[in-house]
């Protein structure tokens, strides 16, 4: 392992050449935006959603992938690529739905990963079984958690608790399905430590991959209002390179990095300027980690072989 185990590395050892995502708008919807959790979202989140806008345009998911492969193969004509279900919640909604969504996304040439971005509280076991059903090498569902604390998620309007995570977590390592955990570093009202706190959360759980974002202001969410009446104040670099290996130090070495910033797409962003940057802030995080001799794991406090089903129910009792 280099610094921290990177989702690009994982890739290439298994695959032997570059696996790229490619992102997919299948056109879900969210319980926290259509009013059946709530109807305002989470206070980060643009009410355009994260990704591509593609299927609004009226592009299926083939075209989409097909637009996306034709362009990465210019530069990388020996890529093999993840399809990656990025906006919204997509496993919200029937569960023929997916099935349906996963039959056109079956045949597609160089597919040999798939990724479904989701909440935990949009799976049950049906859903799961149709996902670890799909003809893949490697199936990712990407889950939010943002935080470990009750409290926070209660504050950010999330609309489900970390025991919800928890249990999602069972499910999908019961069917085989590796977890990739979304986490927030800067969320109002926490600190370092309850960020830790988040990172010791995951170590305990089946969770094979993390992304870290940054916090950033968008336009048109109640974070933005937030900000302006001085409110919150997002994490300078300064402070998220430091949160960052904080957290990459605390985590179990076995886990699969596959993102350390945010990123904002298009004119959405407000504040802080510095998260259109991605290169400066991930070489400064590698910098830091080298010049204080770290590398991920080193301040674990768990092994992985205590990432069990068994483990889940410690996790969730200290939620309790």
């Amino acid at each position: 392992m280099d610094i921290y185990n990177t989702l690009s590395s994982h890739w290439r050892k298994k695959f032997n050449t570059r696996v790229q995502k490619i992102p997919l708008d299948a056109g879900f919807d969210c319980p926290n935006r259509d009013g059946t959790i709530s109807d305002k979202g989470c206070i980060f989140c643009n009410p355009a959603g994260s990704g591509t806008g593609l299927y609004s345009s009226g592009m299926s998911l083939e075209q989409q992938y097909q637009y996306w492969r034709t362009k990465y193969l210019s530069r990388h004509p020996e890529a093999l690529f993840a399809a990656y279900l990025q906006s919204f919640s997509n496993t919200y909604g029937p569960a023929f739905r997916i099935k349906n969504c996963l039959k056109e996304l079956a045949s597609l040439p160089g597919l040999e990963v798939l990724c479904t971005g989701t909440r935990p509280d949009c799976l049950d076991q049906e859903k799961m079984r149709i996902l670890a059903g799909f003809q893949a090498k490697e199936t990712w569902l990407e889950m939010g958690l943002q935080s470990s604390r009750p409290e926070t998620l209660k504050r950010i309007n999330r609309g489900h608790t970390p025991d919800d995570f928890a249990h999602a977590c069972r499910m999908a390592h019961r069917e085989g399905l590796k977890v990739c955990a979304h986490v927030i570093a800067g969320l109002p009202g926490e600190n370092l430590e309850d960020f830790l706190e988040t990172v010791d959360f995951i170590n305990l759980l089946p969770v094979q991959g993390i992304k870290v974002h940054n916090i950033y202001v968008c336009k048109n969410t109640p974070l933005a209002g937030w900000w302006r009446q001085g409110l919150f104040t997002p994490l300078s670099r300064e402070e998220y390179v430091n949160w960052a290996v904080a957290a990459l130090s605390r985590l179990r070495p076995d886990i699969v990095v596959h993102r350390l910033t945010g990123d904002p797409s298009g004119d959405e962003l407000l504040t802080p300027e510095w998260s259109r940057d991605k290169t400066t802030t991930i070489n400064s995080i590698k910098k830091s980690m080298q010049s204080r001799d770290l590398k991920q794991g080193a301040d674990c406090r768990l092994s992985a072989d205590v990432a069990s089903a068994d483990a889940l129910s410690t996790c969730a009792s200290r939620q309790e």
